[in-house]
């Protein structure tokens, strides 16, 4: 008995249409191309900001209570090409980086032990639940007793600002690590800190990430706060005793100015910084939009 054998489709060929018959597509028009920058839109809102700015100062048309935007900027200019208000930043951000380097190490200690032993999950859950709602700046007068009148009273609560927000964005992201890359870690026998540097760190980063903007951020304001408070009583300090003096001497477009150059530098920490590093990191290994 012969085997049947399935029908055989014939072949044929299908002609494909012509490629000149297909409109070719047209270029966006230049507005359209200009407004995908998200740099082109911000720069308009902050254009929007200042225009809104220099209007309303015109109409309350008080020098002394709030300058035009023109005025700010001149104040701005001349303490920039003076060195004034370079000096000052420099001295702030010295500051800055000290305690915050030192909040950076003193999260990632505690949050290493969190994630290695069941007392250190106690330890950071209840340190983190009594010093996290405090405001740093609330320790100052207490770190003027201990430390006092220098600069390791600033970084004393540099440090609280910092280490709290991270510690606890730092323990939520290495929790939020699938159990498989927990389990491919220990297979290839890391323990320790190789475990927590090799498998925990990268898989985490964007929740470390988070954790070191929002540091930076409070660690930022608290210092200029801080120094308004400390300048007054030592008669030195960077940005916010520049701010504070030129309040107490009525220069209100230099106080404007200081604050602008808060601003300014909190931009560029942010864009040259924190976003540099997650477009290098994070972005790049497809873990984040």
């Amino acid at each position: 008995m012969s085997a049947v054998l399935p029908p055989v489709r014939p072949e044929f060929e299908r002609a494909l249409e012509p490629l000149a018959d297909v409109a070719p597509e047209r270029p966006l028009p230049l507005a359209q191309r200009l407004w995908r920058h998200a740099a082109l839109r911000q720069g308009l809102i902050v254009l929007a900001l200042a225009l809104l700015w220099e209007v309303a100062a015109r109409l309350a048309g008080n020098d002394l209570l709030l300058p035009t935007f023109t005025q700010t900027a001149r104040a701005l200019a001349d303490g920039l090409a003076g060195g004034e208000l370079l000096d000052k930043a420099r001295i702030s951000l010295a500051v800055l980086v000290q305690g915050y380097a030192l909040g950076v190490l003193a999260a990632f200690v505690l949050t290493v032990l969190a994630v290695s032993t069941q007392i250190g999950r106690d330890l950071l859950a209840t340190l983190t639940a009594m010093f996290n709602p405090l405001p740093a700046i609330a320790l100052l007068p207490l770190a003027l007793l201990w430390f006092g009148l220098g600069r390791a009273s600033l970084v004393f609560v540099l440090v609280h600002s910092v280490l709290w927000p991270l510690a606890l964005a730092t323990f939520s992201g290495f929790q939020a690590v699938p159990e498989t890359l927990r389990m491919a870690g220990r297979n290839y026998g890391l323990r320790g800190l190789r475990y927590v540097a090799q498998i925990l760190v990268p898989s985490a980063l964007p929740a470390v990430l988070s954790g070191l903007r929002i540091g930076w951020a409070f660690a930022w304001r608290t210092l200029i706060a801080a120094e308004l408070f400390f300048g007054a009583s030592s008669g030195r300090g960077g940005l916010g005793w520049y701010i504070f003096q030129n309040r107490n001497e009525l220069y209100t477009d230099k106080v404007f100015a200081g604050l602008v150059m808060v601003i300014l530098i909190g931009l560029l920490v942010e864009r040259l910084g924190f976003d540099t590093l997650e477009r290098l990191t994070v972005r790049r290994w497809g873990m984040q939009r």
